[in-house]
């Protein structure tokens, strides 16, 4: 089964690999959950009002030809458009790791699924 490859475009560079339409749908779920808890911790408190609560951090996992696991910890960035991803793929021969901006990594998962349809 051939499948359209995903490409994400890291600070330097880009990496491709295969992935699923169904995949890609699960992972923008994600990252929109995530951009939503970079929100609430953005959202400065009233003065005199409650702390924010701490959200709980983005753990994505995917096993297919290759392992993505993408990793963001929302409570340590000033605002979503500063918020970078620890990102890695991986198969039995490399190993890539790396940091990557969250905006440009939710741009690339919207346009993969323009072109899948």
């Amino acid at each position: 089964m051939s499948s359209t490859p995903l490409t994400l475009n890291l600070i330097e560079g880009s990496v491709s690999f295969s992935f699923s339409p169904e995949a890609a749908r699960e992972l923008k779920t994600a990252m929109d959950q995530l951009m939503e808890r970079l929100k609430a911790v953005a959202a400065k408190p009233t003065p005199g009002g409650s702390r924010v609560t701490p959200q709980p951090p983005l753990e994505y996992r995917y096993t297919g030809e290759v392992f993505l696991e993408i990793f963001c910890n929302p409570n340590i960035w000033p605002t979503p458009f500063a918020a970078k991803v620890l990102l890695t793929v991986r198969n039995l021969n490399i190993r890539l790791t790396t940091e990557a901006e969250l905006t440009r990594i939710i741009e690339d998962i919207n346009q993969y699924l323009e072109q899948v349809g």
